[in-house]
């Protein structure tokens, strides 16, 4: 199945971590969630390196500059999870 997204491509506004999920808030007002489970290096970064993130490429990508990670907010919304999924324990 492909998946193509109907309009300008989705841009992010800001970004929340928690303990077990991302949460990325759109411009157009709508919310992405998914589990941090997803992302072995954020779940292996300090508190303080999950909180040095950055959104760019104009709202298309989140980076975390001190752990090497970039997400695209697109991946996000198509809910494209890793092949593996770590433990945050």
């Amino acid at each position: 199945m492909t998946f193509t997204y109907p309009g300008p491509e989705p841009r992010a506004a800001t970004v929340e971590l928690s303990a077990e999920e991302i949460r990325v808030d759109l411009l157009d007002g709508r919310a992405i969630i998914v589990p941090l489970a997803w992302f072995p290096r954020l779940v292996r970064a300090t508190p303080a390196d999950r909180d040095n993130w950055r959104i760019i490429c104009d709202g298309e990508r989140i980076q975390w500059p001190s752990i090497d990670e970039d997400l695209s907010v697109i991946s996000l919304l198509r809910g494209t999870g890793p092949k593996s999924v770590v433990s945050p324990r």
